[in-house]
């Protein structure tokens, strides 16, 4: 019986295979969540994919993994961390642009661009179809149309924070759908 491929570890980090394994069952289990989870803090896949790594790398290369009571909740708290980094980074260069002459921009759309941009609507209004009647019209009065949450409110007959759960519940969703086709 062949065994199985195990990727090496980094160098000079020896990793019980027991707890490799428990990593690769999260990883199995909730690389998914975590990607749509780090989406929604940093709107960037590639940046959600790219920290979503680099936290797995750190469960994996820590010290005392025996001492953490939820391998899961660490997972996230650690890739929480690493989007906040992310965050502040991206700030710092927001507030130190290059400077990037006019002409180097390109306005004119892009063909594949536009194909693209085409599929993800029609990805994000099946998206909206799939959704509780309630869910999708508090999400579309609220991002299409605009509306504040006390006015969804008031219209739908329910609280603000109902609302906010819709919306929210929406937006995750059709995210995922959106983003299916590209997630690893």
């Amino acid at each position: 019986m062949d065994k199985p491929i195990r990727a090496p570890a980094p160098a000079g980090v020896n990793i019980d295979p027991a707890y490799a394994m428990r990593i690769a069952d999260l990883f199995r289990d909730h690389n998914r969540a975590l990607v749509a989870f780090l989406q929604c803090r940093l709107n960037s896949l590639s940046d959600a994919q790219e920290v979503a790594q680099e936290a797995y790398v750190r469960l994996v290369t820590m010290d005392k993994p025996e001492q953490v009571e939820s391998l899961r909740a660490y997972l996230f708290r650690i890739a929480s961390n690493l989007a906040v980094d992310r965050l502040r980074a991206r700030q710092v260069r927001a507030d130190n642009p290059l400077d990037i002459p006019d002409d180097d921009l390109h306005l004119a759309p892009i063909p594949e661009r536009h194909v693209h941009a085409t599929g993800q609507l029609q990805a994000l209004v099946a998206a909206v179809r799939e959704l509780p009647a309630k869910t999708a019209r508090a999400f579309v009065m609220h991002v299409i149309d605009g509306c504040e949450v006390s006015a969804i409110a008031r219209a739908m007959k329910i609280s603000e924070r109902m609302v906010r759960y819709h919306v929210a519940h929406a937006l995750a969703h059709c995210r995922a759908r959106v983003d299916e086709p590209e997630m690893p």
